[in-house]
């Protein structure tokens, strides 16, 4: 297949990387340094038991892009309506355009302003950027997509391609699932610049943790979605699962980029507003991201 990877980040270069292992054609677009990188010497993946380069394009726009196949649209949540714009008149009508982003309603955004049908999707892997072109995965990998009329053949794409997906017809309750754990790991991860294992070793953590995940469900089952009355025990289980690893917004801190915390704790506050249910500990976990990255900018300015 012909692959495009909007937004060459750790999510995406991973399951690039997959597909480029797997024998199928890859383009990533990314940024300038990864873009080089990749076109100099190509993708780096860096997981156990493979490390090793493979061959690859990249770009900085997806006008560049010869009409693909499959997308994997991975930029971040503020960036969706921009990346689909720039990318809509690159689509044929039988492309396939798989979302792997965080938050809710990415698919419905990007359908919005490209014309064109997304599947959902939840992401299952920890992995980062370790430098231009070099993806590092550090455990999960699974995909959970959304029905369709095409789901079935592309998960079986990308199971063949060591991607195990699996179709869940209750997409919305497996996206809110992830949105709630996301909404009690990362923000403390990030403000603290810490993984998960020694995190959770912090008097007071699983607390915090514990009421950001019930003010979560809430909002959820206010919204219509159905809620595992055992979801706050299978969210506290991942820190033992992962202890190395570090949230996605920590690691936009780390590198000084926007993180998407207005579309996970965020994302949380606005519902709760909408429908009249207090959030403090989300809020209050929101707004810490916010103030960590108004520090940075205000410690660079000063730099």
């Amino acid at each position: 297949m012909q692959v495009a990877v909007i937004g060459a980040g750790a999510v995406g270069c991973y399951y690039g990387g997959l597909l480029l292992r797997a024998g199928h054609a890859v383009t990533f677009i990314g940024r300038q340094p990864h873009v080089d990188a990749i076109n100099a010497d190509g993708l780096l993946l860096d997981m156990q038991g493979f490390r090793g380069h493979l061959p690859a394009k990249a770009a900085t726009e997806a006008s560049s892009l010869a009409p693909p196949d499959l997308v994997l649209f991975c930029v971040k949540s503020a960036d969706t309506e921009q990346a689909g714009r720039s990318l809509a008149e690159r689509l044929r009508t039988d492309t396939l355009v798989l979302s792997l982003q965080n938050g809710v309603d990415n698919a419905q955004r990007l359908q919005a302003v490209t014309g064109h049908p997304v599947i959902p999707a939840v992401v299952y892997v920890g992995s980062e950027m370790a430098g231009p072109g070099h993806i590092r995965h550090h455990g999960g990998g699974d995909l959970v997509i959304g029905a369709s009329s095409a789901s079935e053949a592309l998960a079986r794409t990308l199971t063949a391609a060591g991607i195990r997906t699996a179709i869940a017809d209750d997409i919305e309750t497996t996206q809110w699932t992830k949105l709630i754990t996301n909404c009690a790991f990362n923000a403390l991860s990030a403000v603290a610049g810490i993984a998960y294992g020694p995190m959770m070793q912090v008097e007071g953590a699983e607390d915090v943790i514990a009421s950001a995940i019930e003010e979560a469900a809430t909002v959820a089952r206010a919204c219509g979605v159905a809620m595992p009355q055992d979801l706050a025990a299978q969210i506290l289980k991942i820190p033992a699962a992962m202890p190395n690893q570090m949230s996605s917004t920590a690691q936009d801190l780390l590198r000084g980029k926007p993180s998407e915390i207005d579309f996970l704790n965020g994302h949380v506050v606005r519902k709760g507003a909408e429908l009249g249910i207090p959030v403090p500990t989300n809020h209050a976990l929101q707004v810490m991201v916010k103030l960590a990255e108004r520090g940075k900018q205000l410690a660079g300015k000063r730099d």
